[in-house]
């Protein structure tokens, strides 16, 4: 009814006249009597009630036999519950390794393993280290040993076991020496959930449906048929913790696995269940996220939140609220059943599947992970611990953990959470723009736990153990880089006791590798779980005898603030690897003098003029320790220059899907990108503007120094416009191009139509428009560069070159960018002369036009870029995010590592400096234009460290201690 002031609820009305029996006097002494006979009767019922419920009162109990209480609850469902109640306060524990006899996802049947003449790495000090020395190192050693695995278990770690000792149906495999470790654990992978190559219909990483979903579980979603999953394994790792994603506050239950599946790796079925590490589940484990991500997918102002970081503390309180709730109404009804029997309860346990894994967790039964960045985040997720009350394993990402400590060690439970971290990825967002590549080093030195893990697919986690190489590179101390990857993360998981190191008891999962694993380039050469080899006929690379890397104290020593100097000499140079300076490379251990004036390299040998000089004039003097002089190296496909902070627009120089434009036109320098580039010897960098963001492309790029502050400083751009740019992959099928056949048509009509208008002698007016620089490309003055990886659409431009080339009688100058597939057809691309810029270097199944890649040994026998150098295909190594600058020189080093000798350190060191030029015919900003690197160490080793850069602008910047 209408309620607005002018029709309003009727009033109550008067009853109108009299009712007949009024005034009359009998009436009114009947009504008397009858109201007094219905009072009696009221009383006599409240008391015949009261007289049953005493007979039936809470204290008397059922019939014997009875399956319904007497308030109409189920007996039975009132004893599951009262059973229920013991589970929910059971405290788990860390299962345990030694005194097992047989690991229980041993399958019957398997033959024992006993690796002969490995070196081991145990994983823990020798006994009775002093536990702050072996903080520091000391105990932590290789061992001479062999190996023993039966019933899944390790069963002896002893030098000389004689076969005499053993089952007699042991297989037996030598080791020659190699290093054994305890197989590789990534603490945050998505393997399964996000099933590779991507595609729409298998991917389930996050569900998006609600900001606080702990209720979902990761592995309902798992795909044991996942390719990845035996990628991730030909990486030497055994063992993942596959999380829900970060899109909402609360993702889900996360699940450990082994990357054992089915019968072909020794199982019995193929399903999420015998993937487990822990088939008896003693722990849970549970994922988290603060930060960007939930107010970017769920804030809609006026219609869903969070919008900030404020609404995302409140949904994460609201939502612990809830379960604590849960939990204390548990708690009375478990009481109140241990003191009176669960038949004087009048309803049956409160449970709320929504609730119950949070409940859980705040129970201590979940082993919590939170992808956290920032110092607001970290510190409010840690207010959150103390005020539910519940434990926290590690901090993901983590990029600001190593700034506060002292925040982390505020934690509830006294027990601060590790800091699972990215080696060197950052810039990709805002909060992952404050980082530092020391923070696994510097947390270490505060007493925290540095793990590092790939976020697969964000990073192959098939080269998880290279995150942990470069922490090491970046001073974490090599036994903590070692364990940042084995015992640490099991120890975090609750498998402290079973994973992580090679002692009796534990799991049989070890590793044998063909160099040090922390080396550049370590590939396994057999990896078993549980004690069954995983690999069939697997791939080892021609290398030479291992050599153990010893641990370098010195990268404990973090690079000082940049010093500029216009002298300085450097001593101790042994290696000399310059395009424009011819140096016997075998200068000798104790090395030569190199002097530099006004960034110009003036003296290279003796010097002792120029020695004795600096003594006289206070000139800088480096004494190098193994100093390697070499040119400078490029950045080419990034967005440095072009791009601050990834998802971040206003830092960025934007898409361009419909306009053909000029990277010079949007260039900006002297930010995190360029300036990083310039601290790793990467002083020139080659960028073109992007398609639809991300890894693509669309105009022509420009040729810039790094360590330029200002576009219109003297020789910033070296090359204004040094190659036309243009996308082939599966971004480019929209709007209006519909197919990869649109776009390739498109492609070859404007080429042409470039050659008819050069032919008709038709003036272009404006000179940088994209049919003025086609007109380039066709007469090969100017490069055409294709971003594709797809071995198919590879094939068709080349077919497209080839159609042009033959109508304007001259050859495009095509290279192609990404490359993925471009192994597949080698042959043709040199045939063709077309050139390839690899990016990544080390491809995988990531999307559906890169399916077909190499992933290496022990899998395939090399890479991509071992095919097209056989094949005599001019090849570069590229940037496909621009984080990676810091890591050109190691990038180069695996291909020279695991080249099997088709390249030689200066053939490595052109992949990312003299090839990219070679490709593009153009002259490269050399060591006579004052460019180069000195470093000590190969740059192409892990355990190198730039100590000077020369930038071409005149000076020497120089990285002291």
């Amino acid at each position: 009814m209408d309620v607005d002031g002018k029709r309003r609820l009727p009033l109550q009305q008067p009853v109108p006249g009299r009712p007949r029996w009024q005034g009359r006097s009998r009436p009114r002494r009947t009504a008397r009597r009858t109201a007094g006979l219905l009072l009696s009767a009221c009383l006599c019922f409240i008391a015949y009630a009261q007289w049953r419920q005493l007979q039936h009162s809470p204290s008397s109990v059922p019939p014997a036999g009875s399956d319904i209480t007497v308030h109409g609850l189920s007996v039975k469902r009132l004893q599951d519950d009262l059973a229920t109640c013991s589970a929910l306060r059971k405290k788990p524990q860390d299962p345990i390794g030694l005194g097992r006899k047989k690991n229980s996802r041993y399958i019957d049947g398997h033959a024992p393993t006993l690796v002969k003449n490995a070196t081991v790495w145990v994983g823990e000090p020798k006994e009775g280290t002093d536990p702050e020395a072996a903080r520091n190192g000391k105990g932590y050693g290789w061992i001479h040993s062999d190996v023993y695995l039966e019933y899944g278990l390790i069963k002896k770690v002893e030098a000389a076991i004689g076969l005499s000792s053993v089952a007699s149906d042991t297989i037996v495999f030598d080791a020659r020496g190699r290093p054994l470790t305890a197989g590789i654990i990534d603490m945050h992978s998505h393997a399964g959930v996000g099933s590779l190559p991507s595609l729409w219909g298998n991917e389930d990483t996050n569900e998006m449906s609600a900001n606080i979903s702990p209720f979902v579980r990761s592995i309902d979603a798992l795909h044991p048929g996942d390719p990845q999953i035996q990628v991730i394994k030909s990486g030497g790792v055994t063992t993942s913790l596959v999380l829900p994603g970060s899109g909402n506050n609360m993702g889900g239950e996360a699940y450990v696995i082994k990357h054992a599946v089915g019968k072909a790796d020794g199982r019995n079925e193929t399903s999420a269940a015998d993937l487990l590490a822990d088939p008896d589940r003693n722990w849970r484990y549970m994922k988290m996220a603060c930060g960007e991500n939930a107010k970017r997918v769920y804030g809609r102002p006026g219609e869903a939140g969070p919008m900030s970081r404020m609404g995302e503390s409140w949904d994460f309180r609201h939502a612990f609220e809830q379960a604590t709730k849960v939990v204390r109404e548990q708690d009375d009804w478990c009481d109140a059943a241990a003191a009176h029997g669960v038949h004087n309860h009048r309803s049956y346990l409160p449970q709320e599947l929504r609730w119950e894994s949070l409940g859980a967790l705040l129970r201590g039964q979940v082993h919590l992970n939170t992808h956290c960045y920032t110092i607001s985040d970290l510190e409010a997720f840690i207010d959150h611990t103390n005020e539910f009350k519940f434990k926290l394993r590690a901090f993901h990402h983590a990029h600001q953990t190593f700034l506060v400590p002292e925040i982390l060690k505020r934690a509830y439970g006294g027990d601060p959470p590790a800091s699972a971290l990215f080696a060197d990825n950052m810039y990709y967002k805002a909060e992952a723009n404050v980082a530092s590549e020391f923070a696994g080093k510097m947390l270490w030195d505060s007493g925290l736990t540095p793990i590092y893990v790939s976020d697969n697919p964000v990073l192959n986690a098939q080269h998880v153990l290279f995150e942990a190489a470069k922490a090491y590179k970046y001073g974490l101390p090599y036994h903590a880089a070692l364990a940042s990857v084995t015992a640490a993360p099991a120890e975090r998981l609750g498998f402290g006791q079973r994973l992580g190191k090679i002692k009796p008891g534990y799991d049989a999962d070890v590793v044998v590798w063909d160099s040090d694993p922390l080396s550049v380039g370590a590939a396994p050469v057999q990896v078993w779980i549980d004690g069954t080899a995983q690999l069939r006929d697997p791939v080892e690379l021609d290398k030479p005898a291992v050599e153990l890397i010893v641990p370098d104290k010195d990268l404990a020593h973090l690079p000082g603030e940049p010093v500029q100097a216009d002298e300085v000499v450097f001593t101790g140079v042994t290696h000399v690897l310059l395009d424009e300076t011819s140096v016997d490379r075998k200068i000798g251990a104790k090395g030569i003098a190199v002097v530099f004036s006004k960034g110009q390299l003036t003296c290279l040998g003796d010097c002792q003029d120029e020695l004795q000089a600096a003594t006289k004039s206070n000139t800088p003097v480096i004494q190098l320790k193994d100093g390697y002089l070499t040119e400078s190296f490029t950045a080419f496909g990034s967005k440095i220059g072009l791009n601050a902070i990834d998802a971040e627009d206003d830092t960025d120089n934007g898409p361009n899907p419909n306009t053909f434009v000029r990277a010079e036109d949007g260039l900006v320098l002297d930010n995190q990108k360029t300036n990083a580039s310039y601290t790793y010897g990467v002083t020139k960098a080659i960028s073109a503007p992007s398609f639809r963001g991300g890894f693509s492309h669309h105009g022509t790029s420009v040729g810039f120094l790094t360590g330029a502050k200002t576009v219109v400083g003297q020789d910033a751009v070296f090359a204004s416009d040094v190659s036309a740019h243009y996308t082939f992959d599966t971004s480019v099928k929209q709007d209006g191009t519909p197919s990869i056949s649109a776009a390739i048509g498109s492609l070859r009509r404007k080429l042409l139509e470039a050659h008819a208008s050069l032919s008709s002698d038709e003036t272009t007016k404006d000179v940088h428009s994209e049919s003025a620089f086609l007109q380039k490309v066709v007469n090969g003055s100017l490069p055409l560069v294709i971003t594709v990886h797809s071995a198919d659409t590879i094939g068709a431009l080349i077919k497209v070159k080839k159609a042009v080339d033959e109508v304007t009688k001259a050859s495009i100058r095509l290279v192609i960018l990404g490359g993925a597939e471009s192994w597949l057809v080698a042959e043709e691309l040199a045939a063709a002369k077309v050139g390839v810029v690899l990016a990544p270097l080390q491809s995988y199944a990531v999307s559906w036009d890169q399916r077909r890649a190499l992933t290496g040994a022990p899998l395939t026998n090399g890479t991509a870029v071992d095919k097209l150098l056989e094949a005599g295909v001019v090849t570069a190594i590229g940037l496909e995010e621009d984080w990676l600058v810091r890591d050109l020189g190691l990038l180069a080093g695996i291909v020279y590592r695991n080249g099997g000798g088709k390249v030689d350190e200066k053939g490595a060191l052109d992949l990312v400096s003299g090839n990219i030029y070679k490709l593009l015919g153009l002259k490269q900003p050399g060591s006579k234009s004052g460019h180069f690197v000195i470093s000590e160490g190969s740059p192409l080793d892990i355990g190198s460290r730039v100590k000077a850069v020369g930038g071409g602008a005149g000076q020497v910047t120089m990285f002291a201690k």
